[in-house]
């Protein structure tokens, strides 16, 4: 009995090989879901907290924004101008909130 030696086509593998191992490409860098979220405040005139990185809170609404920062127009009448790096946590102010309930509220 004669035994033949097989070779596979080295080509065939190759390109089996390259079709199964196309990654998914990585998510973009910028997702705009930031300015989306700063657009939105700044047209709905939302009182927002800011809670800064050394402990201070300001409150007041959005009136700009940039890459690198963020005009605050305070609720007692003047403005600030705030780096993004230094800012912890923004949030919605509750005590806005609940006075925003209490006008719309048709039961009262």
């Amino acid at each position: 009995m004669i035994r033949k030696l097989i070779t596979p086509n080295l080509k065939e593998i190759k390109q089996k090989s390259d079709k199964e191992n196309k990654h998914k490409p990585p998510p973009p860098y910028k997702t705009h879901a930031e300015n989306y979220y700063y657009i939105k405040q700044m047209n709905n005139r939302t009182q927002l907290v800011l809670e800064l990185v050394g402990g201070d809170v300001l409150k007041g609404l959005i009136d700009w924004y940039d890459e690198k920062c963020i005009k605050i127009k305070k609720l007692d009448g003047g403005t600030l101008i705030v780096f993004k790096s230094q800012i912890k946590y923004i949030y919605k102010n509750p005590d806005f909130a609940e006075q925003k309930r209490e006008t719309t509220d048709p039961a009262k």
